[in-house]
């Protein structure tokens, strides 16, 4: 069982029970991901991931393309529910990636953190990036990426969000060494529970996206 597989069997074991505006949910407050390359492998190879998607996504994200049409346009219509333009989300964010990792690549200073904040407080959104703040770090010349994030929907969001981060993590000119996510609020809605019981099981799993 892979370290992705273990926090969904941690939440399904341990989990305690909420509702909100999207559904029920079954959740766990405060977790911890360490991931090293051999683990990513692991869940990039056992977990359904639609890459071209999210690499072309996060393309327009560093690009700062807050226009929902461009997403659909590259096959992404999870971000309909919002309206026409992303307001104080990923885009607004994420526009600043390419300067940071342009900095981290001439620099590569190993007593420097640095980060990059997402989200703003009394500010209009339709979206508030539920990843946090990432940080970027260089031990023994090797890359240690860490992340927060106030909620984590574990079936869909939270494969997705390791994957940008790898993505991220290929654009800076050093070996990777671990990528650590901080989950505030980890969670499985319940209308993806079977599914989750069926992937943990060794079948084929199709989760459904909860969005509102």
């Amino acid at each position: 069982m892979n370290k992705y597989h273990k926090i969904l069997k941690k939440i399904l074991d341990d989990g305690k029970r909420q509702e909100n505006k999207k559904g029920a949910i079954t959740y766990l407050l405060n977790q911890s991901l360490e991931l090293k390359p051999i683990d990513l492998l692991e869940l990039f190879e056992s977990h359904g991931l639609a890459k071209k998607k999210l690499k072309d996504e996060l393309g327009l994200f560093m690009s700062g393309e807050r226009s929902t049409e461009a997403y659909r346009g590259i096959g992404v219509s999870w971000w309909d529910y919002c309206g026409p333009i992303l307001v104080n989300s990923y885009p607004t964010y994420f526009e600043q990636l390419p300067r940071l990792i342009e900095r981290i690549n001439k620099e590569k200073r190993t007593s420097k953190n640095y980060v990059l904040f997402l989200g703003s407080n009394n500010t209009e959104s339709n979206q508030q990036p539920c990843l946090s703040l990432i940080q970027f770090q260089i031990d023994n010349g090797k890359l240690v990426v860490s992340a927060y994030q106030r909620s984590s929907d574990a079936s869909l969001g939270l494969p997705s969000d390791i994957y940008h981060l790898y993505l991220i993590s290929k654009q800076i000119n050093v070996p990777l060494k671990s990528i650590s996510l901080f989950l505030g609020n980890v969670h499985i809605y319940a209308n993806n529970i079977d599914s989750t019981n069926a992937l943990l099981s060794g079948d084929v799993a199709k989760f459904n996206l909860n969005v509102g």
